[in-house]
């Protein structure tokens, strides 16, 4: 056996899929980028194999599966304190994971994006148990790794579009004279 399979057996079996999932981020911030893509893989796979014995009602194709994705992380989102922290977190998940995975291991560039990947999972999870009381939505839904990023990039664009409308209205047109 080797060493993955003694750790992961010491893991209760409802918790197994959801630790692979995070052991793969931990083994993408040691450097192991190969075994962070296999371990968060099996996790997100195995998550989503639970997902569907918990829901044998569903019978739809991607676009309702994304549907149901989505409204579920909408509905695991409504503080807006945790909402805002999302905004920021994310982006800083996603940009520090495609550094981790690009960079030379133990780079400037490469702990640079450590402190990011870091960072933005401290705002989220912050978000989550002190703001919204509720765990992160992939632990019950593991489609949230994809739904969460492009649901919060939609927010921030609604507040980026309500502001510039916003300063748009409030800013007047000179008066052209006519003779």
């Amino acid at each position: 056996m080797g060493m993955l399979q003694k750790i992961v057996a010491f893991v209760p079996e409802e918790k197994r899929d959801q630790a692979l999932a995070a052991a793969g981020g931990a083994a993408l911030l040691s450097g192991q980028k190969f075994t962070a893509i296999i371990m968060f893989g099996r996790g997100v796979s195995g998550l989503e194999r639970k997902w569907r014995v918990r829901h044998p009602e569903f019978h739809g194709d991607f676009s309702q599966r994304w549907a149901a994705a989505t409204s579920f992380y909408e509905q695991t989102h409504q503080d807006p304190t945790n909402r805002v922290l999302h905004m920021a977190g994310i982006p800083l998940i996603v940009g520090g994971a495609l550094g981790l995975l690009v960079a030379p291991r133990y780079s400037p560039p490469w702990f640079l994006s450590a402190t990011a990947f870091v960072g933005g999972w401290g705002m989220n999870l912050v978000g989550h148990y002190k703001y919204e009381n509720n765990a992160p939505a992939f632990a019950e839904d593991p489609l949230s790794f994809v739904a969460g990023p492009v649901w919060d990039a939609q927010q921030l664009a609604k507040v980026i579009r309500k502001r510039f409308a916003t300063a748009a209205s409030s800013v007047s047109t000179p008066e052209v004279a006519t003779a």
